[in-house]
């Protein structure tokens, strides 16, 4: 998968540690290296549907792919712990 900075991508899978679901859209900010060697990992900014800056998450990039044409938003509340 060829992912760019600031592309809008959509999580494949739940990531609770940044209480972040499959389906939810972010912004590709920046592109990390794991520490041990390990997979790659991306930077993701989350924003409400209105556009206002919610969350900054680092998740392994095997978990995010690009939104498609057919891809439907959907709306729900960002949980906060």
């Amino acid at each position: 998968m060829s992912l760019e900075l600031y592309q809008r991508v959509a999580l494949r899978k739940n990531w609770p540690e940044a209480g972040l679901r499959r389906g939810d859209i972010a912004t590709v900010v920046e592109f990390v290296p794991h520490p041990a060697g390990g997979e790659q990992g991306c930077v993701l900014e989350v924003f409400s549907a209105m556009g206002e800056s919610l969350r900054v998450a680092t998740v392994p990039i095997s978990i995010v792919e690009a939104l498609a044409v057919d891809d439907v938003p959907a709306v729900r509340r960002l949980v906060t712990a």
